[in-house]
């Protein structure tokens, strides 16, 4: 089965966002196989209104309007979108809950009505007569404070969580990716370990919550499935079986079975069990950890990587570029070429203006994140590609864009790089030893840098045979991590007594 890699929360300018939903799947369809774009639909429990949270309760209830009076054509504009086994799209909007967290409902059909109910459990009886899961998202809020209700959790209307967006990471209390946002910290009782424990069976994805229509954008969060065929009903079957696996920002590849069994099964318990795990990452994996129980069952470090001699391997260069002081936005116009070796693949790492929440300050803008990123031109030797990047917020917080290029050679393969006014020309050889970087004018400007690592270090595969200690209701989930910090999270294969 093939990997696809989509986004399946997402907000615009059709609720309480910002940007045009033609823009949104437009950007959608440039880097990813397949979307939803989310309408805010409903609070039932929201909050009375009062004067401390008079803007809150405004914008929501604006927003749910708007979608309720646009319902149709947004339907609309989602289902002519859907090209089969070229784009995929489908049908989303979004409950708000204090009691039971916030969901969204992900569905194949194009008539699918916006049912007004008290309760996702509810909502999700309310549409029986379509295909249809309810998804829970930034869960580890503090409870009755939008985190995730374990008490009302059902894995038949939820087999996926959302373990990770623009929120934050909510798999346990040491992940990375703290919750910062103005609705409060990560609560311990709300995590995917919490639930794990509780016996609760679910499979991992993530999304951006973008809310500026910008699916996709670079390191926010996106879905990883496993499917036999990019349609609309092939990847929500394999959604709803649980094939998934959450990544943060970089298209990482995972294959991790157990008993043959791939990520996300429900298999019979035995006694011994025969994992296996192959990865290829998209930077230097500084760690992979293969769980047990939520124990660590295997730990591999950078440090047990090594170089293996040979004539001809492959190399990722990512070629990443911004900076500068532009609020407005900085054009780049790109050309890679590659003499004596051969490009393999190419990735892009676009992201958005970042905008998470309606603020009092902000007004509505359909071209919030009209930019021009895209590829124009991918062959053996050749890419080229236009893109629009704005100044860093803060020293930690990027909105750099990247193009990762995988390439078959060795230390002599030579890539010229155009970057706008620039051109500069390395071989592997001088690349490997160092990120090389160049700006495009004097001090404060644009500018680029380039990675370059071996498959030795970005590619893993391993197998082990497990005899100890073994028992029905063992799950085992993978989470690997980057140098660059960019992330995924395997879904676990559980061991019931079926």
């Amino acid at each position: 089965m093939a990997i696809y890699f989509g986004d399946i929360h997402n907000h615009c300018g059709i609720t309480y966002g910002y940007g045009s939903l033609q823009n949104a799947l437009n950007v959608a369809k440039e880097q990813l196989d397949f979307c939803s774009i989310t309408g805010h639909a409903m609070w039932p429990d929201i909050p009375k209104r009062n004067e401390k949270i008079a803007f809150l309760v405004d914008f929501h209830e604006k927003g749910f309007k708007k979608l309720h009076d646009n319902w149709n054509e947004v339907r609309n504009t989602i289902k002519d979108a859907n090209i089969e086994n070229e784009f995929i799209t489908f049908q989303s909007y979004e409950m708000h809950s204090s009691k039971y967290g916030d969901h969204h409902v992900l569905s194949t059909s194009d008539d699918l009505p916006l049912v007004y109910s008290k309760d996702p459990s509810s909502l999700y009886d309310d549409l029986h007569d379509y295909q249809k899961i309810i998804i829970p998202h930034h869960i580890a809020y503090t409870p009755g404070y939008r985190g995730i209700n374990w008490d009302y959790f059902d894995n038949i209307k939820s087999p996926v969580v959302e373990v990770f967006s623009k929120h934050g990471c909510s798999i346990s209390d040491l992940s990375p990716y703290n919750y910062y946002h103005t609705m409060g910290p990560r609560d311990g009782r709300n995590t995917v370990y919490e639930g794990l424990r509780q016996g609760k069976q679910f499979s991992f994805v993530a999304s951006t919550d973008h809310h500026a229509g910008y699916p996709g954008s670079y390191g926010d969060g996106k879905i990883a499935v496993s499917a036999n065929k990019k349609t609309r009903e092939s990847i929500f079957t394999a959604i709803n079986n649980g094939h998934t696996y959450a990544i943060t920002g970089d298209k990482i590849n995972c294959n991790f079975m157990v008993n043959d069994a791939i990520y996300g099964s429900k298999i019979q318990h035995t006694q011994k069990r025969f994992i296996s795990l192959n990865v290829t990452a998209c930077d230097f994996i500084e760690k992979i950890i293969v769980y047990k129980n939520l124990t660590p069952y295997k730990v591999i470090h950078l440090e047990d990587f090594k170089l293996i001699n040979k004539n001809y391997r492959k190399y990722k260069l990512r070629i990443e570029f911004g900076w500068g002081k532009s609020t407005t936005g900085y054009s780049w116009d790109g050309n890679i070429s590659i003499n004596d070796g051969e490009i393999l693949d190419v990735e892009t790492c676009f992201r958005g203006r970042s905008v998470l929440a309606p603020t009092k300050d902000m007004a509505d803008n359909d071209n919030i994140n009209n930019l021009d990123n895209r590829l124009i031109e991918k062959s053996t030797n050749n890419v080229s590609f236009i893109s629009n990047t704005v100044k860093n917020p803060s020293p930690v917080h990027p909105l750099t864009n990247a193009i990762i290029v995988e390439i078959k050679g060795d230390e002599q393969t030579e890539l010229k790089l155009f970057m706008n006014n620039k051109k500069i020309t390395y071989q592997v050889s001088e690349l490997i030893k160092g990120v090389k970087t160049c700006h495009i004018d004097e001090y404060n400007s644009e500018a680029f840098s380039i990675t370059c690592i071996s498959d030795d270090f970005y590619e893993y595969s391993n197998h082990w045979v497990d005899n100890i200690n073994n028992a029905p209701g063992d799950f085992y989930h993978v989470m690997i991590k980057q140098v660059n910090g960019q992330m995924a999270w395997i879904s676990p294969v559980f061991l019931n007594n079926i």
